[in-house]
């Protein structure tokens, strides 16, 4: 008798960060683990060492609905069909003023953060469907909680994911599918030394959290059973505060407080 499949993750900008500390947790599992990211070269050699027995690697533009395609079909016929996880984890920002970025970042910023989201949900839902207990697990961001300057594209796009999430959770919650997200504040990546560091609120309340935080938080996500999950998993103490005090301040001392941590 043929073995069962292994339970089977999809994971987006897997190449290094976030998307990797789950890679490695979920390998160190025996998950079968697909690896996608933009720069092929490196989820290739990642997946030589992390899964060369039992996951695929491939290049991935989330923002392109061909590209996701032609990488579900190929995961689906390298897992045995199954797609437990979907993580939609690709992400890029712009961290400054909004009049002094380039049109053109904003533009990346909603095809990777938002278009890709939508992308991913829409292509691997038939596959989700067909495997039991199914999950989409969304990287979203503190940010979504009010509207950061000099993040303003990026909080967008993370609100409206926080948005998605919500309403594709009450849509595929009937079909056998849950949909969540993960809301950390600043997570110690490439994206946050690189991009975000010189922003005060960063100098402020500090980088508290590492990508393996994160991973710990979307691997108890995929662990429990679909009707204990809860929509949104803030990730560190810092966020659940922000999210309980977003609860219940006014709105007016939210915006303030929001733009005195940043310094306007």
């Amino acid at each position: 008798m043929n073995a069962a499949p292994r339970p089977a993750i999809l994971i987006t900008g897997a190449a290094a960060g976030i998307g990797l500390a789950v890679a490695e947790r979920f390998a160190r599992a025996g998950w079968f683990v697909g690896l996608y990211d933009l720069h092929e070269a490196a989820v290739q050699a990642l997946r030589q060492r992390l899964c060369a027995e039992h996951g695929i690697a491939g290049r991935l533009d989330v923002a392109q609905a061909a590209d996701w395609t032609s990488a579900l079909q190929r995961f689906a016929q390298a897992s045995g069909g199954r797609l437990d996880v979907l993580f939609n984890n690709a992400g890029v920002s712009v961290t400054l003023p909004f009049a002094q970025a380039a049109l053109a970042r904003h533009h990346l910023v909603v095809d990777v953060n938002l278009k890709g989201v939508i992308n991913g949900c829409h292509a691997a839902h038939a596959l989700l469907l067909a495997t039991p207990g199914s999950r989409v697990i969304n990287m979203c961001s503190a940010s979504a909680l009010h509207g950061q300057p000099e993040l303003a594209s990026y909080s967008a796009t993370k609100a409206a994911v926080r948005g998605l999430t919500e309403a594709l959770d009450i849509e595929w919650r009937r079909e056998g599918i849950r949909v969540v997200d993960v809301l950390p504040l600043f997570v110690d990546t490439a994206m946050v030394r690189d991009d975000v560091s010189r922003m005060r609120t960063v100098k402020m309340l500090g980088v508290r959290l590492s990508a393996e935080d994160v991973a710990l938080a979307v691997w108890s996500l995929s662990q429990r059973a679909a009707h204990k999950l809860p929509v949104h998993t803030h990730v560190g103490l810092q966020t659940k505060c922000f999210a309980l005090l977003s609860k219940l301040s006014p709105g007016w001392i939210n915006h303030w407080v929001t733009a005195k941590m940043a310094g306007y």
